[in-house]
């Protein structure tokens, strides 16, 4: 990890990498396989990609996005992922998120997360 920071930080100047710490410490993974090792998970930074399906803004002093990309299965709800963030997307983008994973986060009033990713950068695909 250090390696591969210190090199994405040596780059970055010049312009041919863009990064943070936390995408320097995520590899990019899909919504199913997220939700199925979602168990080791919990308070690590993971990073993943979709298309924004829904979005809740302004809930709770964060918004709410749901993002998709093809893998899973919706009748287990494994094709799904929900974050948050202070960032938003329409619905309809292609984006890539980055954040902290949480692990049956209960708001009340019926919305319950078994896998939510908190407090994430959401980042438009040109």
């Amino acid at each position: 990890r250090i390696q591969s920071f210190a090199f994405a930080a040596l780059l970055a100047p010049l312009g041919l990498a863009s990064f943070s710490a936390a995408a320097a410490d995520a590899k990019v993974q899909t919504v199913a396989a997220l939700n199925q090792s979602k168990a080791g998970l919990a308070g690590k930074t993971v990073s993943a990609q979709g298309k924004v399906v829904k979005v809740n803004n302004g809930i709770m002093g964060r918004n709410f996005v749901h993002i998709q990309d093809g893998t899973g299965d919706a009748k287990a709800g494994t094709n799904d992922l929900t974050v948050t963030s202070k960032e938003t997307a329409a619905i309809g983008d292609q984006v890539t998120i980055s954040g902290t994973v949480v692990l049956n986060r209960d708001f009340g009033a019926g919305y319950s997360y078994p896998l939510l990713i908190e407090d994430a950068s959401i980042t438009p695909k040109k």
